[in-house]
């Protein structure tokens, strides 16, 4: 029995060649961005407010492509090409509870980045 259900077309070999490819540079840009986040936290923790303000500014862009894309990664929509499937990891090599979920776990810890490195320096200005 098929995994695929009978009104989804399974995609040729070309085509899931060019899932892969996306997915693998789907996952490493996400990879990317979540050691910009704990990159915040370690900063902040070492007193290292420039660098800090570095890895947010950096992942304020990703935030910006996201808002402006409609909070959807431009690539998922790339990885749409290839495929029906509409799972929440279709279009990256993420555990689906992470994929589902990875906008609040990683918002969240992006926030308290920014409050961590905001308290640490005005715990260090006084």
């Amino acid at each position: 029995m098929s995994s695929t259900p009978s009104n989804q077309a399974v995609p040729g070999p070309a085509e899931q060649r060019k899932l892969r490819i996306v997915k693998a540079l789907h996952t490493a840009i996400w990879a990317f961005f979540v050691a910009c986040i704990f990159m915040i936290h370690l900063a902040a923790l070492m007193q290292w407010y420039a660098v800090a303000l570095v890895f947010v500014g950096v992942v304020l862009i990703e935030v910006l492509i996201l808002v402006v894309n409609g909070m959807r990664c431009p690539l998922t929509d790339v990885a749409g090409r290839y495929t029906q499937h509409r799972e929440a990891n279709f279009d990256i090599y993420l555990p689906r509870w992470l994929a589902q979920n990875n906008k609040v776990i990683f918002g969240t810890l992006y926030l308290a980045g920014i409050g961590l490195t905001a308290a640490s320096w005005w715990l260090a200005r006084g």
